[in-house]
């Protein structure tokens, strides 16, 4: 059985660090990848990682502050988010993928349960 469990979330003033992880369990996959949805938004691509290259992918958004990695011995996928925003805020969701890193949701066959994210001063 297939299960993704992610971690780290919390309340954090603004510029302030938060690292996630999200623990992989049952097999392994193509690319892993986080996504974000604030409230009455759609789910928004965050970063993605090829599992066996290494090669990475971030959002613009993102870009330059938040880091995605991985440790293949502990199955676990990472993500470091540096100078938090207020726009920063959302439930963060790590997802799994039998094919290519891609930014799309529908793309992804499993998915955790969530973690919140809160900046706020």
């Amino acid at each position: 059985q297939v299960q993704l469990v992610e971690s780290g979330g919390g309340l954090v003033q603004p510029g302030d660090s938060l690292k996630l992880s999200c623990v992989v369990s049952g097999r392994t996959f193509t690319s892993m990848a986080w996504f974000r949805q604030a409230p009455g938004k759609g789910r928004q691509f965050v970063a993605v990682i090829r599992w066996n290259e290494g090669i990475s992918y971030h959002a613009n958004s993102v870009k330059g502050r938040f880091t995605i990695s991985k440790d293949n011995a502990k199955n676990t996928l990472y993500l470091q988010m540096n100078s938090l925003k207020p726009e920063d805020t959302a439930v963060y969701y790590c997802a799994a993928s039998y094919s290519g890193a891609s930014p799309r949701p529908a793309d992804y066959n499993y998915w955790g349960q969530g973690t919140q994210v809160t900046v706020s001063s």
